[in-house]
């Protein structure tokens, strides 16, 4: 979903305001009724209409160098470890429940390790941990 631009905002709820029916609204500016609805709502309260900034959500795992390489350290300790071992680990050493498709997503593309035979195998040596953590 992208960010629809003030103007695009302040025409379809001016067309609503003329008396254009909202489904000729929605069809026309390819927005949802829902978004139409919302931004009706802000306009009737006297709010802005421009996009807000988004807060997206905070990384919980790999956050900061520090956390990389204790996971990359703990990877080369028990590379045939689960990943609901690891996971606990993690919540050990720093307090902070993470999931295993978290954990597993953060292994694969935060780190380039990659799971082959059963064991957690280091990213290739076109990869370097170097690159990983900047310069080393």
């Amino acid at each position: 979903m992208g960010i629809y631009s003030k103007d695009l905002r302040a025409r379809a709820v001016e067309a609503v305001e003329r008396g254009v029916p909202r489904r000729d609204v929605v069809g026309a500016f390819s927005i949802s009724l829902t978004t139409l609805k919302r931004w009706l709502r802000r306009r009737r309260a006297g709010e802005d209409l421009s996009p807000r900034f988004s807060t997206g959500r905070k990384r919980r795992i790999l956050a900061t160098v520090e956390e990389k390489r204790m996971l990359w350290s703990q990877l080369e300790e028990n590379d045939d470890a689960t990943l609901q071992s690891h996971c606990e680990t993690r919540g050990e050493k720093t307090g902070v429940r993470v999931s295993v498709s978290a954990m597993s997503r953060a292994i694969r593309q935060k780190l380039g390790w990659t799971y082959k035979k059963r064991r957690w195998r280091p990213p290739s040596g076109t990869r370097r941990k170097e690159e990983i953590f900047g310069s080393g």
